[in-house]
């Protein structure tokens, strides 16, 4: 059996490189480095620049050169990327031979990239060529060369400082053979020794059905999680700028929220599906299915052994573990008194709506005449939903709210009244519940709130929940 480990390390621990170098690749717990594969994510704030920004939707260079066939905005916003990737060179390379090959490296994937963007807008200039056929082919051009540089230099500053590093590049840059993952993945490895070398591998890997028309902004984790299934890992790391806990520590204070320690799969899906992800819930997949356990670690605590990811993990007593949410989410309601007793086809008919704006769905609520669905996505595509909804149903009254999701999850949840305790907790702060949700799998509770209300309601939430007494025990919540 093999017993390596595959570990991907963050964009934002990326950014620093003698915390990763000093705290991941050193601090292994034994006198050797090697027997682990790092897979890694752009710097820190990179991919944003490249497609668009995760949070605010603010248009990257994908962005802007989806939305006009004509300008040169997306050409000016490549240009001030490249400026931006030859400053970091500088900052990390200080051998001025090495940083003029880091330079020569990404300057020649970028004038690629510049080259086929110009040619391929002046070719759809033309009427009997369309640019919407070619954009999922542009957005992973574009999208790989954010871990093309990140990989490519560290790969070298890791020799530079004395390690056996290789550079895998799965990016499929200068190859016309078209495979699938599984298959790059495996090719990839074929010549490499994982006892004495570091692979060091971009996060983005060029298949032929497209990673990202599948996982978008999840496909780095994917490429992580095949790897570690391809090679047959012992355990699966994830480095993250922080702890998994049991709030965010900005809100509930850092003395109030600790690392979680131990949870499953299942918690780990509850998490993605508000936007925090762990890990992508088609990457758990194929962990789970073939028994690789999940670490999450924290790169700048790198004593402290993180929190694993079991299929199998339940807590000693049922209790809630974390308490999560997102911001930003739209409920988009839809109205009609000819639903009750026929909702399916009014269902389907919305969502092949949300499927065309490529607008994932967090949860929905169903009555006799009313199906409300809560999407993360921004303003400007939550008017282009309402309106083609208001075009198919014509007879029918849509209406959209900006609201807050606060949920409280955990392993196993199954106590008596723990829904009115968090009921209660919340109405003591006079927060106003929109609508709520309860599955008989009883790993998560979903509150809808009104957004300004969400800070408040993570800080009641977990004062009632998951804080412990002084006494040291966990709060009883049959009490």
């Amino acid at each position: 059996m093999n017993q390596h480990s595959v570990e991907k390390i963050g964009g934002t621990s990326m950014s620093d490189y003698p915390a990763v170098r000093d705290n991941i690749i050193k601090k292994h717990g034994s006198d050797s480095p090697y027997g682990r594969v790092f897979v890694v994510s752009a710097y820190g704030g990179i991919t944003d620049k490249l497609l668009e920004h995760k949070k605010t939707g603010q248009p990257g260079i994908y962005a802007l050169f989806s939305d006009s066939i004509n300008d040169n905005d997306w050409l000016n916003q490549l240009d001030a990327l490249q400026h931006q990737l030859l400053a970091i060179n500088s900052d990390l390379f200080i051998n001025v031979e090495r940083r003029q090959e880091a330079n020569r490296f990404i300057e020649s994937r970028i004038k690629d990239v510049r080259d086929c963007l110009s040619n391929l807008q002046t070719l759809c200039q033309h009427g009997h060529f369309s640019i919407s056929e070619h954009l999922d082919t542009v957005r992973e051009m574009l999208a790989s060369l954010g871990e093309a540089h990140s990989a490519w230099n560290m790969a070298h500053l890791l020799q530079e400082d004395g390690f056996n590093a290789r550079f895998v590049d799965l990016t499929g840059w200068d190859t016309d053979k078209q495979v699938c993952l599984d298959e790059r993945i495996k090719a990839a490895f074929e010549d490499i020794d994982i006892s004495t070398e570091l692979p060091i591998v971009t996060g983005y890997a060029h298949s032929e059905t497209g990673l990202m028309s599948t996982f978008d902004r999840g496909y780095s984790e994917m490429t992580f999680s095949r790897i570690a299934v391809v090679t047959e890992a012992a355990e699966a790391i994830i480095h993250k700028e922080f702890h998994l806990s049991s709030a965010d520590p900005r809100l509930v204070g850092e003395g109030n929220a600790v690392p979680i320690g131990r949870t499953n799969y299942d918690v780990a899906d509850q998490l993605a599906n508000l936007g925090m992800e762990a890990i992508h819930p088609k990457a758990a997949k194929g962990l789970r299915q073939n028994a690789i356990p999940l670490r999450v670690k924290n790169t700048f605590e790198p004593e402290h052994t993180g929190t694993l990811i079991t299929s199998d993990y339940v807590s000693d007593i049922p209790r809630v573990e974390i308490i999560a949410g997102c911001k930003g989410v739209y409920g988009i309601e839809l109205f009609d008194q000819d639903m009750a007793g026929n909702i399916s086809p009014y269902d389907t008919r919305v969502l092949a709506i949300l499927q065309r704006f490529k607008t994932g769905v967090i949860a929905k609520d169903i009555n006799a005449n009313t199906i409300t669905h809560y999407v993360s996505t921004n303003l400007k595509t939550v008017k282009r939903i309402v309106k083609a909804l208001q075009e198919e149903f014509t007879d029918s009254e849509v209406n959209q709210q900006k609201i807050a999701i606060v949920s409280a999850i955990g392993s196993d949840m199954q106590v008596p009244g723990i829904l009115a305790q968090a009921v209660d907790a919340l109405a003591e702060q006079d927060i106003s519940v929109l609508a709520m949700h309860q599955s008989m799998r009883q790993v998560d509770m979903q509150f809808i709130l009104n957004e300004a209300d969400y800070d408040n309601a993570i800080q009641a939430l977990h004062r009632r929940l998951v804080e412990i007494h002084d006494h040291g025990q966990a709060i009883c919540l049959a009490s």
